[in-house]
């Protein structure tokens, strides 16, 4: 097991979540994202630390105890989340380093990173962008059907 400083969410696809790890520095718009992808059906697995275990040939995400169920929203403080806003556990199937907008690529090659032995796709997205939320669901229906 292995702790990291991220924020973790996660999608429906079938009948299981999996989910998407944001990572970037403090301030960098890891829980604001979230919280959109929270409004558009998603669910939260962590806010700011993320437990991830390997299983076989699966990476596994979950919120440490303290913070289960937790998200800093700016402005308001931490906010404790309903049930149904949340998943105890998903498996990580994509990384997703954000950033400025200026600093994507508009055609980028595919790109990977290994975490615990596993890799996973990796992409640079802009959190703020309208289109953010639109582009991670679309980046990781990508990664599930490749």
């Amino acid at each position: 097991m292995t702790l990291v400083h991220a924020t973790c969410v996660a999608l429906r696809h079938g009948r299981t979540w999996r989910a998407a790890l944001l990572r970037g520095p403090s301030g960098a718009g890891k829980s604001d994202l979230a919280l959109r992808v929270i409004e558009a059906g998603g669910r939260l697995v962590a806010d700011d630390q993320i437990e991830l275990r390997r299983e076989g040939k699966k990476l596994l995400a979950s919120a440490p105890p303290k913070i289960a169920g937790l998200i800093e929203a700016r402005g308001l403080g931490i906010v404790k989340l309903g049930r149904d806003q949340l998943v105890r556990r998903a498996e990580v199937v994509l990384l997703v380093d954000l950033a400025h907008p200026e600093r994507i690529e508009r055609l980028p090659e595919p790109a990977s990173e290994a975490i615990l032995g596993i890799d996973l796709p990796l992409m640079a997205l802009a959190p703020f962008e309208a289109s953010s939320v639109a582009k991670l669901r679309l980046a990781l229906t990508r990664t599930l059907n490749a």
